[in-house]
């Protein structure tokens, strides 16, 4: 079995752990999953973050440690994993919003209705179901052995960067921060059209200045 990323990997800033994200493996029992797209969010100075309503018994999960997951139920119907990063009480988080599948096909397609194709995982609530998830997994550690780790993959050969999907409710400034990064190389990637490629990392100081 492989060794989950370590606590490291998570404790630093919110954008650079997103854009590291991409091609690690998610896995739980049988299921693996390659992550394709995520989006991230932080408190203070974003008011797409969850955490701007402030600490909340919902939102407690988010403040740290880091690494540990953040699960949420979206209208009542999606369960959506994020990955809780940077120091305690910064209250930042990356929302997995795509993964493709490279262990488990068959159970994921079951619990997917059957689904199939690049779409089968292009979602975040369909992330959240292919691996059976629910809010009790808030506060579990991704960097532990057993029950739902993140292990190191492939990265992708190049990064996509966009706004982020459904924070109408934002400030101006926080719906154009280009904090939504995708594997180019990967066909599981929501709403592509509105994709760029990205920023070289380490071009700028952190990732958090890249915006529209």
């Amino acid at each position: 079995m492989t060794t989950p990323l370590p606590l490291s990997f998570y404790d630093r800033d919110v954008v650079d752990v997103a854009r590291a994200l991409l091609g690690q493996v998610l896995r739980r029992g049988s299921i693996a999953l390659r992550i394709t797209e995520v989006e991230a969010y932080a408190w203070p100075g974003d008011t797409a973050c969850h955490a701007r309503a402030g600490r909340t018994p919902r939102t407690e999960a988010l403040f740290g440690p880091p690494g540990r997951a953040y699960v949420y139920l979206c209208y009542g119907l999606h369960h959506m994993l994020n990955v809780v990063t940077g120091g305690e009480h910064e209250a930042a988080a990356v929302l997995i919003r795509a993964c493709e599948p490279i262990a488990g096909l068959s159970l994921v397609r079951r619990r997917r209705g059957g689904q199939q194709g690049p779409g089968l995982l292009a979602g975040p609530g369909k992330v959240g179901e292919a691996l059976a998830l629910d809010i009790s997994w808030t506060h579990h550690p991704l960097h532990e052995p057993g029950g739902l780790t993140l292990e190191p993959g492939t990265p992708p050969s190049r990064v996509l960067a966009g706004t982020r999907i459904g924070i109408e409710f934002a400030a101006p400034r926080d719906r154009a921060r280009r904090w939504r990064f995708a594997a180019a190389d990967s066909r599981a990637v929501t709403h592509r059209a509105h994709l760029r490629p990205s920023v070289r990392p380490g071009a700028r100081a952190s990732g958090r200045d890249e915006l529209c």
